[in-house]
């Protein structure tokens, strides 16, 4: 399982022919908690969409286990900002967390008994079994990430890429999402996610990948968190994006 290796090599995303992101090249292995770090616009949900296969590449690849991704794959499961998510959806806890499965499986194979106890053991695993019934929008932020994840183990998914996932929790909410990261890196996950406070990357992150439009460092927590590359990152001499002008988040 660890030797499951996401490759990413010269990768190029650009929103109408303007670059988001230049060149990137990093590796991270499964069985890691990887921290996405950089200013607003630098490209760090740019770049998760693109591992989820819902933007195009310009110019680079990405490899996952020694396969070539084209395409959004099981494998890999994104959580995109809280803000982003329509909540008024009319879904069940239980109806989403089995849209994970029909993700796996295809949405006109028919349920099997395999298929429930995936999407029961993904809800055991989130602590949500007394709120299987109820609709998403009357969750608390914290329970709807975590039917968010409950969703993506159903998936059976190796790779999660989340943006902000504690953006919006309170402090009980937060220490909960932190328990549960490092439960799936134990087993061996890989959990990418887009994060601003630098004050709690050791304690939650052992890999930084810091971006400004383009890669400033990538590598082990103990390495490459320094000073330095926390001022290149998140200083205007760094690659200028869209939203440069509000560096101070």
């Amino acid at each position: 399982m660890h030797s499951h290796e996401l490759a990413v090599a010269d990768l190029t995303v650009s929103y109408n022919r303007i670059p988001a992101l230049h060149h990137i090249d990093f590796k991270v292995r499964c069985g890691h908690c990887v921290a996405l770090l950089g200013p607003n616009g630098a490209g760090k949900s740019t770049l998760l969409k693109a591992l989820a296969g819902l933007l195009p590449l310009e110019t680079g690849t990405i490899h996952f286990h020694n396969h070539l991704v084209r395409s959004a794959t099981q494998d890999f499961a994104y959580l995109p900002q809280r803000e982003n998510i329509d909540w008024d959806f009319p879904a069940t806890v239980r109806g989403l967390v089995e849209m994970g499965r029909f993700l796996r499986t295809g949405w006109w194979r028919r349920f099997s008994k395999e298929d429930e106890a995936a999407v029961d053991e993904a809800i055991r695993l989130m602590q949500l079994e007394d709120f299987a019934d109820r609709q998403i929008s009357a969750l608390s932020g914290g329970q709807q990430q975590r039917t968010f994840l409950a969703r993506s183990l159903a998936q059976q998914a190796h790779v999660f890429l989340l943006d902000e996932p504690f953006t919006g929790l309170d402090k009980p909410n937060q220490d909960n999402l932190k328990a549960l990261i490092r439960q799936l890196r134990d087993q061996g996950k890989l959990i990418i996610a887009s994060h601003h406070d630098l004050g709690t990357v050791p304690e939650l992150f052992d890999h930084v990948v810091f971006l400004n439009g383009e890669l400033i460092a990538s590598g082990p927590v103990t390495e490459v968190f320094t000073t330095a590359n926390i001022e290149k990152t998140y200083s205007r001499r760094a690659f200028a994006g869209p939203h440069s002008h509000e560096l101070a988040h």
